[in-house]
């Protein structure tokens, strides 16, 4: 399979789940991006398209984390101490088209332990 295809197909899951979940103020959709070398985690308002709160690896207390598992929970606990501290509790998660397996599931699951739901 070439490298336009797999984009292709990657492209059309992300549609396929952003037509089903939606981010308000009170609920916001919890969107996580893995690359080659960083985490990026944002917290978005659709209805008014603004960023809440947003995480990355490029910030100075996670510059050593790796996307990785360990990585990813590092900066899964991480978000969900800032969310709580926030005043948030429910959210939706935007897994980007990426299985619910690994670094995702490990992330979403390091959040649910600091006490938020999806």
């Amino acid at each position: 399979m070439n490298l336009g295809k797999k984009r292709e197909l990657l492209q059309k899951r992300k549609w396929r789940i952003r037509k089903k979940i939606i981010g308000t103020k009170d609920r916001p959709r919890l969107a996580v991006r893995f690359t080659n070398k960083n985490i990026h985690a944002q917290c978005i308002d659709d209805e008014s398209y603004n960023t809440l709160l947003a995480v990355s690896t490029n910030e100075k207390e996670l510059k050593g984390c790796l996307p990785n598992l360990s990585g990813s929970e590092k900066v899964g606990t991480i978000l969900g101490e800032r969310l709580k501290a926030a005043g948030f509790k429910t959210l939706v998660f935007d897994r980007a088209g990426r299985k619910y397996h690994g670094c995702v599931k490990v992330f979403a699951d390091s959040v649910r332990k600091v006490g938020l739901e999806f």
